[in-house]
Protein backbone atom coordinates (compact mmCIF):
# COMPACT_ATOMS: atom_id res chain seq x y z
CA UNK A 1 0.00 0.00 0.00
CA UNK A 2 3.13 2.27 1.06
CA UNK A 3 5.31 3.04 -1.88
CA UNK A 4 8.16 4.93 -0.41
CA UNK A 5 9.04 7.25 2.95
CA UNK A 6 9.97 10.30 0.26
CA UNK A 7 9.88 13.25 3.01
CA UNK A 8 10.90 13.69 6.68
CA UNK A 9 8.76 16.97 7.29
CA UNK A 10 11.09 18.40 10.53
CA UNK A 11 9.92 21.44 12.35
CA UNK A 12 12.35 24.53 11.95
CA UNK A 13 11.36 27.29 13.76
CA UNK A 14 14.70 29.16 13.24
CA UNK A 15 15.31 28.42 9.93
CA UNK A 16 18.81 29.32 9.62
CA UNK A 17 19.40 27.39 12.85
CA UNK A 18 18.42 24.43 11.80
CA UNK A 19 20.08 24.45 7.91
CA UNK A 20 23.41 24.65 9.79
CA UNK A 21 23.23 21.98 12.04
CA UNK A 22 21.69 19.58 9.07
CA UNK A 23 24.48 20.56 6.98
CA UNK A 24 27.31 22.28 9.07
CA UNK A 25 27.52 19.12 11.55
CA UNK A 26 25.87 16.20 9.91
CA UNK A 27 27.23 16.86 6.43
CA UNK A 28 24.13 17.18 4.50
CA UNK A 29 23.39 18.71 1.35
CA UNK A 30 21.35 21.64 1.22
CA UNK A 31 18.96 21.50 -1.57
CA UNK A 32 16.85 24.25 -1.87
CA UNK A 33 16.01 27.18 0.89
CA UNK A 34 12.58 28.96 0.05
CA UNK A 35 10.45 32.05 1.42
CA UNK A 36 6.46 32.08 0.42
CA UNK A 37 3.91 31.61 2.02
CA UNK A 38 5.29 33.79 4.64
CA UNK A 39 7.50 30.91 6.13
CA UNK A 40 10.64 29.23 5.25
CA UNK A 41 11.17 25.68 4.03
CA UNK A 42 14.85 24.46 3.24
CA UNK A 43 15.28 20.49 1.67
CA UNK A 44 18.52 19.17 2.81
CA UNK A 45 19.52 15.97 1.59
CA UNK A 46 21.45 13.63 4.01
CA UNK A 47 21.97 10.19 2.49
CA UNK A 48 22.20 8.86 -1.55
CA UNK A 49 18.96 6.74 -1.07
CA UNK A 50 17.00 7.87 2.23
CA UNK A 51 14.24 10.88 2.19
CA UNK A 52 14.87 14.72 2.04
CA UNK A 53 14.37 16.24 5.43
CA UNK A 54 11.84 19.14 5.01
CA UNK A 55 12.92 21.95 7.59
CA UNK A 56 9.51 23.80 7.87
CA UNK A 57 9.31 27.04 10.34
CA UNK A 58 5.64 26.79 9.96
CA UNK A 59 5.74 23.28 11.39
CA UNK A 60 4.00 23.21 15.01
CA UNK A 61 5.57 20.59 17.73
CA UNK A 62 8.58 19.07 18.17
CA UNK A 63 8.21 15.80 16.30
CA UNK A 64 8.63 15.48 12.51
CA UNK A 65 6.04 14.05 10.12
CA UNK A 66 6.73 10.95 8.22
CA UNK A 67 5.47 11.33 4.72
CA UNK A 68 4.39 8.12 2.81
CA UNK A 69 3.82 8.11 -1.34
CA UNK A 70 0.88 5.71 -2.12
CA UNK A 71 0.04 4.57 -5.80
CA UNK A 72 -3.59 6.05 -5.64
CA UNK A 73 -4.38 8.25 -2.30
CA UNK A 74 -8.06 8.02 -2.47
CA UNK A 75 -8.19 3.96 -3.01
CA UNK A 76 -5.76 3.86 -0.20
CA UNK A 77 -7.63 6.27 1.93
CA UNK A 78 -11.07 4.25 1.64
CA UNK A 79 -9.10 0.75 2.21
CA UNK A 80 -7.98 2.54 5.29
CA UNK A 81 -10.91 4.20 6.43
CA UNK A 82 -12.41 0.22 6.11
CA UNK A 83 -9.81 -0.81 8.44
CA UNK A 84 -11.08 2.32 11.25
CA UNK A 85 -8.17 4.61 10.01
CA UNK A 86 -9.18 8.29 10.75
CA UNK A 87 -7.20 11.30 9.21
CA UNK A 88 -6.33 14.01 10.97
CA UNK A 89 -6.53 16.59 8.13
CA UNK A 90 -6.77 16.52 4.55
CA UNK A 91 -7.49 16.63 1.85
CA UNK A 92 -4.87 19.17 1.30
CA UNK A 93 -2.17 20.30 -1.20
CA UNK A 94 1.21 19.80 -1.27
CA UNK A 95 3.66 20.40 -4.23
CA UNK A 96 3.62 16.91 -5.28
CA UNK A 97 -0.18 16.36 -4.66
CA UNK A 98 -3.47 16.02 -2.43
CA UNK A 99 -2.16 14.78 0.95
CA UNK A 100 -3.90 13.24 4.33
CA UNK A 101 -1.78 13.82 7.78
CA UNK A 102 -2.85 11.06 10.60
CA UNK A 103 -1.32 9.58 14.00
CA UNK A 104 -0.62 6.20 15.43
CA UNK A 105 -2.05 5.02 18.18
CA UNK A 106 0.87 6.74 20.30
CA UNK A 107 0.83 9.98 18.25
CA UNK A 108 3.74 9.48 16.01
CA UNK A 109 2.52 11.96 12.82
CA UNK A 110 2.39 10.67 9.48
CA UNK A 111 1.05 11.31 5.90
CA UNK A 112 0.77 9.82 2.70
CA UNK A 113 0.28 11.50 -0.43
CA UNK A 114 0.30 10.90 -4.07
CA UNK A 115 2.97 12.53 -6.50
CA UNK A 116 0.39 13.92 -8.98
CA UNK A 117 3.41 16.38 -10.12
CA UNK A 118 6.74 14.37 -9.71
CA UNK A 119 8.66 17.05 -11.46
CA UNK A 120 7.75 19.33 -8.69
CA UNK A 121 10.68 18.37 -6.64
CA UNK A 122 13.73 19.69 -10.27
CA UNK A 123 12.10 22.86 -10.11
CA UNK A 124 13.31 24.23 -6.62
CA UNK A 125 16.58 22.55 -6.52
CA UNK A 126 19.64 25.44 -6.67
CA UNK A 127 17.27 27.96 -5.45
CA UNK A 128 18.39 29.68 -2.17
CA UNK A 129 16.08 32.94 -1.01
CA UNK A 130 17.72 34.96 1.11
CA UNK A 131 16.28 37.45 3.62
CA UNK A 132 15.15 40.69 2.57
Amino acid sequence: MFFSLDYLYVPAPNIDAAVSYYTEQLGGELVWKIHAFDTWVAAVRLSASGPMVLLAAHLHGNTPILIYRVEHLESTVASLHARGWRAESGPFEIPNGPCYTFRDPEGVRLAIYENQRPDVATHFVGRIDREN
